[in-house]
């Protein structure tokens, strides 16, 4: 059970699910408003 614990505090798992929330925020504010990510240059 130690090593589970053990995995689980490691850096690749933490920035796995840090990568995974803020992909999950972006593609949530992306489908509500779409065209404020990309804003044309001009």
């Amino acid at each position: 059970m130690e090593g589970l614990t053990k995995f689980l505090s490691t850096a690749p798992v933490l920035i796995m699910a840090l990568l995974t929330v803020t992909a999950g925020i972006l593609i949530e504010f992306n489908r509500f408003y779409p065209d404020l990510l990309f804003h044309p240059l001009g």
